[in-house]
């Protein structure tokens, strides 16, 4: 009996829902929202394309198309056309929404942005066709995973990418090219690409990705090296004046003497003892010896 009230409240609730669904007002409101989010959609791409772009414009735009969209039923449903057109707005203002976090240098937002967009690249991309934007945005996305280290990650979002994609895009492969350098230790390489990214939004996780690199190679620096001049370590560090290395040097704690060098010896440190050359000599001849005589 409780099974039965239960299925007729459910029953009462669903002819409440698509009553109101399908009645005039609500028709009305859906199609003024719509309508709304279609002008404020329009006045962002008209400000988007001008020059210079007016971010903090473009931001208010974008904080009240948030809104507009989180009321906006925007899942497909019945309607495959309706929905089409609001999947298709929803997504060309998320698609902006990332380049204007690259713009703000909002990194919580573009975390944000993407994680939405892959709805649309993934999930709704038999109903709305492939983004002109996809890869470059995907590609963006891979790169933003490399600079915070999260190589895990970035492998994973690698795997849900077509074989021919990642082997032709160019998009994708400049970020697959350098984590290869970095498992490799080459960065020479990671540095040269800072002027060959495949588009412009990409140099804002480069500049962090080899903010990242310097950081491991002036580690190497102080367990390589006692001391060195500040012209080879402006060498080593790929940077191109005395002050940059100067302003690196002051971050990670290194003094400057006034012969131009940083010492990386702590004057007090136990001197290391020499290595007994003679007496390995000699116990790797015994060695020797003894495994002749053995075979």
């Amino acid at each position: 009996e409780g099974e039965q009230i239960k299925s007729k409240q459910k029953e009462k609730r669903l002819a409440f829902h698509t009553a109101t669904e399908t009645s005039p007002s609500h028709t009305q409101r859906k199609r003024d929202a719509m309508e709304n989010t279609v002008a404020l959609y329009k006045q962002l791409k008209t400000e988007w394309t001008k020059s210079p772009i007016n971010l903090k414009l473009c931001g208010t735009i974008l904080d009240k198309l948030k809104v507009a969209l989180a009321g906006m039923s925007y899942i497909p449903t019945g309607n495959a056309q309706a929905n089409q057109q609001e999947l298709l707005i929803a997504r060309d203002i998320l698609e902006i929404g990332v380049e204007y976090s690259i713009a703000t240098k909002n990194i919580p937002a573009f975390e944000r942005y993407i994680l939405q967009l892959k709805w649309f690249y993934y999930d709704y991309n038999t109903l709305i066709g492939e983004s002109k934007n996809k890869y470059q945005l995907l590609g963006l996305n891979l790169l933003f995973l490399l600079s915070q280290n999260r190589v895990a990650e970035f492998h994973t979002e690698l795997e849900l990418l077509p074989a021919d994609i990642i082997q032709t895009n160019a998009f994708i492969r400049h970020p697959l090219a350098l984590e290869q350098y970095l498992m490799e230790g080459r960065y020479n390489k990671i540095f040269q690409a800072k002027g060959n990214v495949p588009a412009e939004s990409y140099n804002f996780f480069i500049d962090i990705l080899l903010q990242t690199v310097r950081n491991e190679i002036g580690a190497c620096l102080e367990s390589s090296y006692e001391r060195i001049s500040l012209q080879e370590a402006a060498k080593r560090l790929n940077l191109k004046t005395k002050e940059e290395v100067k302003q690196f040097g002051e971050k990670k704690g290194w003094k400057l003497s006034p012969d131009g060098f940083y010492p990386f010896v702590n004057e007090l440190a136990k001197p290391k003892e020499p290595i007994p050359s003679q007496e390995l000599a000699e116990q790797a001849i015994m060695y020797a010896r003894e495994l002749e005589m053995i075979v």
